[in-house]
C-alpha cells in the first residue's frame, strides 16, 4: 500500500467570544487597514449591531463607510458596484460583515479592486488563481453574524453569475481574512428561520466533508467534532437565542465546517448551489432540504463512516441512527420537507441536474453523481 500524499492549508487568526466585536480597530490596524469600507448585506445594513459596530470604527478614527448591495446569493453586478465604492471612497481594506452572503462579497470586492481581468478568469480552477496580481489584493477582515457558512475562515467566495445563473467559485490564497472576530453576541437576534437554516449549513458542511473519500484525516476529525457540537447546541440556539453558550458552540461549529470541507463537499451541495442561483432559495435551508434524500443515496459508501459518526455522537451505533438524528434535526427545526414549499418547481428538472454535475462540489461525492442520478434526486427532493 503506497502512503497518501495531500496538500493542506489551515486558517487564519480568530479572536473568539463575546464582546470581542469592540476589538475591530485592533484588528484592522493587525491587517494594516486604515479606510476600511464595511461590507453588508441590505437586511443587516439597518439593524442595531451593524449600527453599533460602525459607531466602533467612527470612534477609533476609521470612518463609518458602508457598501450593502448585496442580495441573498450575491451577483457580479452585486461585485461591480462594491468595487466601484471601494475605488470611490480610497478604501484600503475591506470589513466583511454578515452571514454568508456578506462576508462573500465583502472578501470578493477586496480581492478584485485592484484586479484589470473579468472575477470569472479566477474561478477556482487548476492554477486559475496565479492570474491574479497578489500585489493588488487588499486585505479583508470578517465578523460573521451567523453561524453556518464559515466564509470567515474562507480562500474563496461564492459569486452567481447574473446572466447565466450559475454559480462559480472564486479562490485566491490571499482572500482568505487577515483576521476573524467571532463574537456570538452578533448572533443573538438572528430570526429563528435563519438560525436553523445557517446552523443545518454547518451541519452540511461537516457531514460532507466527513464522508468525502479524500485524504484529510486532520479535516476528519474537526468535521466530526462539528457534527457533535451542532446536534448538542443547535436546539439550544433554536429555542433560546439569547443562549450565549450555544451561540458561541455554534459559531465554532461554523468556522470548523468550512475548515473541514477542504477535505471535499458532495451531491448536497452539488444540488443546493444551482437551486439557489436559479430561484434565489436560501442556501443552508436548501441544504437541509435536500439532505436525507443525499443521505439515502450515499448509503452505500458511507454507511460503516456514519455508524461510527453516530456512536460519536451518542446516539446509536448504525446508518440508521445518524439518518434518524439528521432528521430529527429538520423536523426539530421546522425545515420544510420539500423544495416546492420554498418556490422550487419541477419544469426544470433536467437544467438543474446539468448544472449540478459540473458543480465543483459534485466530485467530491462518495458515490458518483451522474447526469441520471441527478435527476431523480431532483425529482425525490422537489
Amino acid at each position: 500500500m503506497s502512503s497518501p500524499t495531500a496538500n493542506w492549508s489551515y486558517p487564519t487568526a480568530i479572536r473568539f467570544g463575546a464582546g470581542r466585536i469592540k476589538e475591530l480597530p485592533q484588528a484592522c490596524a493587525a491587517a494594516g487597514i486604515r479606510r476600511p469600507l464595511l461590507v453588508t448585506d441590505r437586511g443587516l445594513a439597518g439593524l442595531p449591531i451593524t449600527a453599533a459596530t460602525l459607531d466602533i470604527l467612527d470612534a477609533a478614527g476609521l470612518g463609518r463607510a458602508m457598501f450593502s448591495q448585496v442580495d441573498p446569493n450575491p451577483t457580479d453586478v452585486n461585485l461591480a458596484a462594491g468595487v466601484a465604492a471601494f475605488k470611490a471612497g480610497g478604501h484600503d481594506g475591506v470589513i466583511a460583515f454578515g452571514g454568508g452572503s456578506g462576508l462573500d462579497l465583502g472578501k470578493l470586492v477586496a480581492f478584485q479592486a485592484g484586479q484589470t481581468r473579468p472575477v470569472w478568469d479566477f474561478e477556482d480552477i487548476g492554477d486559475w488563481w496565479t492570474r491574479a496580481d497578489a500585489s493588488k489584493i487588499a486585505p479583508n477582515v470578517a465578523v460573521p453574524t451567523t453561524a453556518g457558512t464559515g466564509s470567515e475562515v474562507g480562500r474563496a467566495g461564492v459569486l452567481t453569475n447574473s446572466e447565466s445563473h450559475v454559480k462559480k467559485v472564486i479562490f485566491h490564497p490571499k482572500i482568505l481574512p487577515s483576521v476573524v472576530i467571532c463574537d456570538p453576541e452578533l448572533t443573538v437576534g438572528m430570526p429563528k428561520a435563519i438560525t436553523a437554516g445557517t446552523g443545518l449549513d454547518a451541519f452540511a458542511h461537516c457531514l460532507e466533508a466527513y464522508c468525502s473519500p479524500f485524504y484529510h484525516p486532520m479535516s476528519q476529525g474537526i468535521a466530526l467534532e462539528g457534527l457533535r457540537l451542532v446536534a448538542a447546541y443547535l436546539p439550544r440556539a433554536y429555542a433560546d437565542g439569547g443562549d450565549l453558550e450555544a451561540r458561541a458552540h455554534m459559531m465554532s461549529a461554523a468556522a470548523m465546517g468550512a475548515v473541514a470541507f477542504q477535505k471535499g463537499l458532495g451531491a448536497i451541495h452539488a444540488l443546493s448551489h444551482p437551486v439557489g442561483a436559479v430561484y434565489n432559495t436560501h442556501h443552508g435551508t436548501t441544504n437541509a432540504v435536500v439532505m436525507p434524500a443525499v443521505l439515502r443515496f450515499n448509503r452505500p459508501a458511507v454507511e460503516d463512516r456514519l455508524a461510527a459518526a453516530a456512536s460519536y455522537l451518542g446516539v446509536g451505533s448504525s446508518f440508521g441512527a445518524f439518518y434518524d438524528l439528521a432528521l430529527g434535526l429538520r423536523s426539530e427545526m421546522n425545515i420544510p420537507e420539500k423544495l416546492r414549499e420554498l418556490g422550487v418547481g419541477d419544469n426544470r428538472i433536467d437544467e438543474l441536474a446539468a448544472m449540478a454535475i459540473v458543480d465543483p462540489t459534485a466530485g467530491g461525492n462518495p458515490v458518483e453523481l451522474t447526469l441520471d442520478a441527478a435527476k431523480e434526486l431532483f425529482r425525490e427532493v422537489i
